[in-house]
């Protein structure tokens, strides 16, 4: 089987691990192939294979000595040599023995008499070959594997070592070369799980066994030369063997042999040789002396016919000793590396400048003091995050000198792992990733108090390392991609092995040291590092990546000369005309805003950019990417075109001048909107102002990352920043982009209130907010705000299109070609849909459909047209494309253009994200987008792409980005256009879903997003979707079954549980409505339990909805009435209910309110009784819930909308709440009324209810009806309805006591009906309606908001009424304003402030009695223009401005005091809400308003300063 990498990424193995496996196997595959093509006519004797041997040459003997010079009985076969034997190695040849087959990397041999005790071997690489005589100073080597003997006992092991060294150092030494004995080194290849030159080492139990072996010395040598041999055969030295599998502690044992001229000129050295007896158990030397030499790789024997010309030679090696060590010792010049050089092909590819867009991960330990002054360039890199293994860091260190200069966040390792002690969030955007460096303690802090301290190296690989490595893995996969940052290693003291192991994880992870770089100044520092980490990686390639003895100082100034930018400080305007600096410091503790400077940009070295580069960047403008602050001043200093400035442009800086000017309201955060089509320039404008305007007003960008809460205080920070009089401060522009309302709205409320605490009058706003966003009918928006709203369209004027032309040829004679420059060559066109049609057409001419890149465009352009503002990140991109670990990345100016086709590179545009530096891929426009979707399907539908979409595994399994990619997926399939976000329309479902069910079929949309539900983790919202789509297309069956799917994973959603309800809802209706068949029995019952259903599900909703504290959702109450209403026409229809000749339904109602059952059903109907019979009480809570509801807020959504044609119910509900529940209330009531019920029951208790009936069929019974009357444009109909719901109640209700809800009811049919008919016959005295309402004060049992709300209207201070003080009254009052802003808060529950916004009802006219109450739809209809203007005018105020207004309200007197307002009442003061919190004047100041009457309490309009104080101001009026 082949190995791949989705075999290996199957079975576990990480990216890293599979990029280097795979590299080998090449390597070996090529190796094998050159090796088979050179030897492939040579054979062994025997006829055997050719065994291959990359290291060893073939012919190189596997047995070094003869029978006759074996060291004794130790001497084992070579197979034995081995630390498991043939056998073993059969058995297991997948444990640790390495195959013959396998290529291993070479390994350099310790350096000739050194003892840098640093210096480590790399188990199972291979030294180079066994080595001969080579100009007697560079030393041969023989290898033993020793393995056996290392075993063996003290006297067997001594006399073994001591046999090899005394043969090799005589054989050394007659022929005067200088050699390295090694044990531990495989010396044979017999064995073929081995091979020769293998690093195995050996374990050594005393070290003192190897050094007291070489007493031999004195037993075997002559005595005449015992002591030059015991100079010439030095001690052993220990070498470690490292391996990241293994713990154990293995060595090689090396013996350096150096025969010095001055010692053995002219002496020879013959030798026994030490041999253990078996039998005897000891050690005793061979007969004779013998006289060794190396030949070749060998130390053999000197025959004896030899001797005489061994004895002839002899003068002549001294002499050639002689001279040799003398070529040695003459000093050589070094001649120093170019390391400036490779300074900047490290860091730059050898450019003259750094790249910003590059980050940088700093890993350092001890930084002494002296170096802390040649560490300046660490303050211009982008530092991502910093490894700091230095416990003093922050005392002394590193971190004490880098906070001084960059705003940072100090973490401990775990902070960046899923296991966190300390609760941090692992996403990025909460850790301020991004904006500020991340400091990691990697081994505690000294002056921490917590518990994070230092601990030994043991402890540490024990304790902490598995949250290094977790870390450096979130890090690689999640945080940033690959190619966008680099590793700098800064070895700044002596270097420990956790430092190596962060080495090792970042290898690991990036695949190699491609992006990796280590600079150390000590070449000690940097050797015990580098000999560390060749675990990992070779002493060479490691090399390759360093830079090794350049002082600090030397790479401090070397870094800076590269920077692409000076170091000058960056400054902002001040209110006294003047400047003032912005450190880098200051500006990053303000990380949620991009802050534009007035010399922004200026510290970029322009002489450094070259022609290409700055027509890159005016081109990525005009391809389509965002406009970036390089693009303005590149145009102002003339090295680019001028910027096309739209007339929409000079529209909002008019606007802005006029809010600067005070113009309108004295708001202190004002707002100005600028919404644009998608491509038009609404961006390119919004920062065309900042632009202009950075000179004079202090302006940012916000990052909507952040909360509002974030954003508020640094946005005032902002504006006080170097400003003595912050009363005086210039105003702030911030510049909000593609924003969610609720967020802008939470954002202005924040900043209102913090203003508000200030208590600073400005004539100025204090900020302003430049509101940008896409929309799709911009015009519309503008229109319904057209004093602060600017409309950017497609659409260009004569003058726009002349400037467009003239540039666009401009842009042709730099030979820049129409298709690189594709959405502004759309824009001069007006994005002509049959022009962006054929030009698409033209590109796609000859296209590869079958290709992967031609498929990722499909993708793409399927989530870009469905999507508003989606893009794939460029890694999903590679991985896709098979550009990730597939590709042997050889330079870091990888681009991931080349890659594409030519047709691809024209149509995607690669955005970079501009504080993270992250790149992302989407096509240049959504109507490029459609066009591509279209013309590529072919006969390809839609639904079937999108399938496709969600097999492929490598997008969904890449893990960076994948947040935002899942996102993408989710609204491709769930989104829902809304025409409050900006869309054209209000869809049911995602406009994807809606297109398949159109184009295709509901079914085709069923099964991609039963897809889509699997594939993202059985998402309960997709379900839900499920549900809507199959009752839509009325497959009941199935809908409920997906809704008791979604229900399963979320049973407390008040969302889901109303989808369900839905379910039955519509089945219902389908039932009643479709089928043909005559009714039977069993189907009538069916569809009541369905119904019944139904009603229990919106009920469910009900609660949940009230346990929800971030939503408000009524739709369970809207449900439950439509049902039920439903359900009493169609038992209105039953058989045994027929309407009687009155056409009356009094069997019916005499069903559903008494214990009466008819005999037909009685036993049929079963269990069925007792919940009908309780139905009418449940569709009395529902209506009466949403009256309430609706008594809170705007009930009047759009007028316009009554005189359109007819619309469906959901749209009623939706724009005209008001309406729907006065014609759902006469539904409700016409099966509840019966007059021979009447009859027979006199004054009981059904008799009431009947009555009650009549008033909700005549258009009363709730809040929201009554008021209802009050927007009837005939009012004489109005007033004669509500004298006839009068009629119905009792003639003396002081005397006849009414139930509380009939009470409330009845008073306000008194002040509506004053309203519209002051004079009318009909109407009790505003005392009596006091009297009667004062059991609201007094009654102990809880009372609806709606009392509360009758008791502020009749008790507040009326000059005929109250013409002495009465503290009693006061007190009415407050406990009626407490109740109300209870009862406001209980509701409102924590949803955004925007969703708050109340209605006032009533506001306190001129009049007296009822008199003095005045319904806000009389004010309505004394303000001219169509609802949108009549909006706008009470947005601004200028409503008051109408005389007409003024003549029929009252200005009431008050006071300010820290921000808050007050009135007086009877006798004591009452808080007002002001209706725009910074409308209240600062200070302490008399003022006078309008005062308003809403559920939330009084509310004040129109606050003005009072200017004449001599005017008496009567008591609360």
């Amino acid at each position: 089987m082949e190995l791949d990498y989705s075999f290996l990424k199957g079975i576990g193995m990480k990216g890293g691990q599979i990029h280097m496996l795979i590299r080998k196997r090449n390597e070996l595959l090529q190796l094998q192939n050159a090796q088979q093509a050179k030897h492939s006519s040579s054979k062994r004797s025997d006829g055997a294979d050719v065994q291959t041997d990359p290291v060893r040459p073939r012919n190189a003997p596997a047995q070094k000595t003869s029978g006759g010079d074996s060291c004794g009985p130790a001497d084992k076969p070579s197979r034995d040599n081995t630390p498991t034997s043939g056998k073993r190695h059969r058995r297991s040849s997948n444990s640790q023995l390495k195959s013959t087959d396998e290529v291993l990397e070479l390994s350099n041999c310790r350096p000739f008499r050194s003892q840098n005790t640093d210096f480590k071997y790399v188990k199972n690489r291979v030294l180079a070959p066994e080595s001969g005589v080579s100009g007697l100073i560079t030393p041969c080597h023989e290898y033993k594997s020793f393995a056996t003997a290392a075993e063996l006992n003290r006297n067997q092991l001594q006399s073994k070592f001591a046999c090899e060294v005394i043969r090799f150092a005589s054989a050394c030494m007659n022929i005067r070369t200088n050699g390295t004995i090694h044990f531990g080194i495989m010396d044979s290849v017999e064995d073929r799980g081995w091979k020769h030159g293998q690093i195995i080492g050996i374990k050594v139990k005393e070290r003192e066994y190897y050094v007291d072996a070489l007493d031999y010395i004195e037993k075997c040598f002559c005595e005449s030369v015992q002591e030059i041999a015991r100079k010439c055969i030095h001690p052993p030295v220990f070498v470690e063997v490292i391996s990241k599998d293994s713990q154990e502690q293995r060595f090689v044992v090396e013996v350096d042999i150096e025969p010095t001229s001055s010692l053995v000129k002219n002496r020879i050295f013959e030798v026994y040789l030490p041999k253990y007896n078996e039998g005897s158990q000891k050690v005793t030397l061979t007969k004779d002396r013998a006289l060794y030499q190396r030949v070749g790789a060998k130390s053999e024997p000197i025959k004896h016919n030899n001797l005489a010309t061994f004895f002839q030679g002899l003068q002549d090696r001294d002499a050639q000793r002689e001279k040799a060590e003398l070529s040695s010792a003459e000093l050589h010049t070094e001649i120093s590396q170019n390391l400036g050089r490779k300074l900047s092909i490290l860091l730059n590819d050898g450019k003259s400048y750094m790249d910003y867009s590059l980050r940088y991960i700093l890993v350092t330990n001890r930084c002494e003091k002296n170096d802390l002054k040649y560490i300046n360039f660490l303050m211009h890199l982008n530092i991502f995050c910093v490894f700091d293994f230095d416990e003093d860091s922050n005392v002394s260190g590193l971190y004490s000198k880098y906070k001084e200069h960059h705003a940072t966040r100090s973490y401990f390792l775990q902070d960046f792992s899923n296991e966190s002690k300390t609760g941090n969030p692992s996403s990025q955007k909460h850790l301020c990733l991004f904006d500020q460096t991340s400091w990691i303690f990697c081994n505690g802090r000294s002056d921490f108090l917590g518990d994070e301290k230092p601990c030994d190296e043991n402890t540490w690989i024990r304790m902490k390392k598995k949250y290094l490595k977790k870390a450096i893995t979130r890090i690689c996969d999640e945080i940033l991609p690959k190619r966008s940052f680099i590793v700098l290693f800064l070895l700044l003291s002596p270097v420990q092995k956790p430092l190596v192991d962060t080495f090792q994880e970042f290898y690991t992870e990036m695949n190699g040291t491609e992006y990796i770089v280590c600079i150390a100044e000590s070449r000690e520092n940097y050797g015990k590092w580098a000999n560390l980490a060749q675990a990992s990686c070779s002493i060479e390639t490691l090399e390759q990546c360093s830079i090794v003895g350049m002082k600090l100082s030397h790479v401090d100034t070397t870094i800076q000369r590269m920077l692409p930018s000076t170091a000058q400080p960056r400054h902002l305007p001040v209110s006294t005309r003047g400047l003032c600096t912005l450190p880098s410091l200051e500006e990053e503790k303000l990380f949620s805003l991009e802050i534009l400077c007035i010399d922004q940009c200026d510290d970029i070295k322009l002489d450094l950019l070259t022609e290409k580069e700055i027509q890159e960047v005016e081109q990525n403008f005009y391809r389509g990417r965002k406009i970036i602050w390089e693009n303005f001043w590149l145009a102002d200093k003339r090295r680019c075109g001028e910027i096309i400035e739209r007339e929409a442009c000079t529209d909002a800086s008019k606007l802005l001048d006029d809010i600067l000017r005070g113009s309108g309201l004295n708001y202190s955060v004002a707002k100005l909107k600028i919404f644009h089509h998608p491509g038009s320039g609404g961006s390119t404008i919004a920062r065309q102002v900042l632009w202009k305007r950075r000179k004079d007003l202090r302006c940012a960008v916000i990052k909507t990352s952040y909360s509002p809460a974030t954003v508020c205080e640094h946005a005032l920070a902002f504006r006080d920043y170097e400003e003595k009089e912050i009363s005086h401060c210039l105003p702030v522009l911030l510049l909000i982009e593609d924003y969610d309302e609720d967020y802008l709205e939470e954002l202005r409320n924040e900043l209102m209130d913090a203003v508000a605490t200030r208590k600073i009058n400005s004539p100025r706003p204090y900020f302003i907010l430049m509101c940008c966003r896409r929309s799709n009918d911009p015009e519309r928006l503008c229109k319904a705000s057209p004093l602060d709203t600017v409309a950017v369209t497609h659409k260009l004027t004569d003058s726009e299109k002349s400037l467009f032309r003239t540039k666009l040829e401009k842009l042709k004679q730099k030979d820049v070609k129409p298709e690189f420059i594709l959405t502004f060559v759309l824009m001069c066109e007006e994005f002509n849909e049959t022009y962006v049609r054929d030009f698409v057409g033209h590109i796609l001419q000859d296209i590869d459909r079958s290709s992967r890149d031609t498929c990722l465009m499909r993708y793409v352009a399927l989530l870009n047209f469905y999507v508003p503002n989606s893009y794939v990140s460029l890694s999903h991109c590679e991985a896709f494309l098979g550009l990730g670990v597939y590709t042997e990345m050889k330079s870091r100016a990888y681009d991931f253009k080349s890659h594409l086709s030519e047709q691809a590179r024209m149509i995607f545009i690669e955005l970079r994200e501009s504080t993270t530096y992250i790149s992302s891929v989407r096509i240049i426009h959504c109507l490029v987008a459609k066009e591509i979707l279209h013309q590529l399907s072919g006969n390809e539908p839609q639904s079937q792409l999108a399938m496709t979409l969600l097999q492929e595994k490598t997008l969904f399994e890449n893990r960076f980005g994948r947040e935002e990619f899942i996102k993408f997926i989710r609204d491709l399939f769930i989104r829902r256009d809304k025409r409050s976000r900006g869309d054209n329309t209000d869809t049911l479902f995602s406009p994807f879903i809606e297109h398949v069910c159109k184009a295709e079929d509901c079914e085709k949309a069923i099964a991609v997003l039963k897809a889509a539900y699997e594939l993202l983790g059985r998402d309960p919202f997709f379900a839900q979707q499920l549900a809507r789509l199959h009752y839509n297309n009325e497959k009941f069956e199935d809908a409920e079954h997906w809704a008791g799917v979604a229900k399963s994973h979320l049973p407390n959603d008040s969302y889901i549980l109303d989808t369900e309800g839905q379910v039955y809802r519509k089945w219902f209706s389908f039932t009643v409505d479709k089928m043909t068949q005559e009714d039977t029995p069993e189907s009538i019952i069916q569809k009541i339990k369905i119904a019944l259903k139904a009603m229990k599900c919106f009920r469910a909703a009900q609660q949940a909805a009230k346990a929800e504290r971030d939503s408000m959702n009524n739709a369970g109450y809207f449900g439950e009435v439509e049902v039920g209403c439903r359900l009493l026409r169609f038992l209105s229809t039953v058989d045994v209910f027929r309407r009687s000749p009155e056409g009356e339904y009094s069997e019916l109602v005499k069903y559903l309110i008494t214990d009466y059952i008819p005999k037909d059903i009685e036993k049929t109907w079963g269990r069925l009784h007792s919940r009908l019979k309780g139905l009418r009480q449940n569709l009395y809570n529902a209506l009466e819930w949403i009256s309430e509801d609706l008594s809170y807020f705007q009930t009047d959504k759009n007028h316009e909308k009554e005189e359109e044609d007819e619309k469906d119910e959901k749209e009623e509900q939706i724009y005209n709440p008001r309406k729907w529940l006065k014609r759902q209330s006469e539904v409700y009531a016409k099966f509840f009324i019966s007059t021979s019920l009447i009859e027979d029951s006199n004054s009981g208790p059904e008799s009431q209810l009947i009555r009650r009936m009549n008033i909700y069929k005549s258009g009363g019974g709730s809040v929201t009806n009554i008021l209802s009357f009050l927007t009837d444009k005939k009012e004489n109909r109005s007033a004669e309805k509500l004298e006839k719901i009068l009629g119905f109640y009792t003639e003396n209700p002081l005397r006849d006591r009414l139930e509380d809800n009939d009470l409330i009811n009845y008073i306000l049919c008194h002040i509506t009906l004053a309203c519209l008919a002051p004079g009318s016959a009909k109407l009790l005295p505003a005392q009596t309606l006091r009297e009667l309402s004062v059991r609201f004060f007094k009654g102990k049992r809880p009372f609806p908001a709606s009392a509360h709300f009758l008791l502020t209207l009749l008790y507040w201070p009326d000059e005929a009424l109250d013409k002495e003080p009465n503290p009693d009254k006061d007190e009415i009052l407050i406990s009626a304003l407490q109740t109300l802003k209870r009862l406001y808060d209980i509701k409102m529950k924590d949803v955004p402030t925007r969703k708050k916004r109340i209605y006032t009802h009533f506001f306190l006219g001129k009049g007296y009695g009822l008199g003095k109450i005045v319904h806000k739809t009389k004010i309505d209809k004394l303000i001219s223009g169509s609802l949108d203007e009549r909006r706008m005018k009470w947005l601004h105020g200028t409503v008051w401005n109408i005389a007409r207004i003024r003549d029929i309200l009252k200005r009431v007197s008050g006071w300010t005091k820290d921000r808050n307002l007050f009135i007086r009442g009877h006798m004591k003061e009452f808080p007002i809400l002001p209706l725009h919190r910074d409308s209240v004047p600062p200070g302490n100041e008399n003022v006078t308003f309008y005062l308003g009457f809403s559920f939330n309490g009084l509310v004040a309009f129109n606050i003005k300063v009072e200017t004449n104080p001599t005017v008496s101001r009567p008591q609360g009026i």
